[in-house]
């Protein structure tokens, strides 16, 4: 099986991914790479030094992954921003000079809770234009996963309030379910395999399960390594 790299979301800490690290390691038996720029990198993601930056971060992992187990390619994961990042990191096209190409580096990339469908923000517009849906598929297997434990209400409880903000500021009309940050219909890349998972919330500080927690990570990587459905 693949070694995994994982890219986490936008100025969260190494530790929340530390159980979802166990996880993968013992469903895998490989080794688990978990990448998190540090936060002055992410608050430079508005620009494409921010980017290049952290894809320069994401590609030393990958290779290093490679290089220790001798893998063709590695599974690649992303949560929140990492996912919409790891999108960008498959072109083969130059990116401020670097040229990344991890379309041959990688045989699945799974996102957990990423915006994908946002337009705004250059960067955001950018990957929307550069890799548009599955672009690299095949021979890369992308599988979109949304948490929907939160339905936004602007006259419900607090997280429900605070939900609809985050949705309607995704783009999203805000009344609709998500994991409390993202909306599901954000979340599910157009054309990609699609998972939403009940009860999974975007972070540990969401309360609740979410992405990282034992019983969802298990849930969504069985789901995302199955072999998909022939016609």
């Amino acid at each position: 099986m693949s070694p995994v790299v994982v890219l986490g979301g936008f100025l969260c800490p190494a530790f929340i991914y530390r159980q979802l690290r166990r996880v993968l390691a013992e469903a895998t038996d490989t080794g688990v790479r978990i990448v998190t720029p540090p936060p002055w990198e992410w608050l430079l993601a508005g620009t494409t030094l921010g980017w290049s930056l952290i894809l320069r971060r994401l590609h030393r992992a990958v290779r290093a992954a490679l290089e220790e187990s001798e893998a063709p390619r590695v599974t690649l994961v992303g949560h929140s921003a990492g996912g919409v990042i790891a999108r960008l990191y498959l072109a083969p096209e130059p990116f401020r000079g670097d040229t990344f190409d991890g379309q041959r580096l990688v045989d699945r990339l799974i996102t957990l809770g990423s915006p994908h469908h946002v337009r705004r923000g250059p960067m955001r517009s950018r990957v929307g234009v550069a890799v548009p849906g599955v672009r690299f598929a095949p021979p890369v297997r992308y599988v979109a996963i949304a948490g929907s434990d939160v339905i936004g209400n602007a006259s419900g409880r607090v997280v429900q309030r605070l939900a609809r903000c985050w949705y309607a500021a995704f783009g999203d009309d805000g009344e609709t379910p998500g994991d409390g940050l993202v909306p599901v219909s954000v979340a599910l890349l157009r054309d990609a395999r699609h998972l939403t998972l009940p009860g999974v919330r975007h972070a540990p500080w969401f309360g609740g399960a979410w992405y990282g927690s034992r019983e969802v990570v298990t849930r969504w990587w069985q789901a995302a390594i199955a072999e998909e459905p022939t016609h």
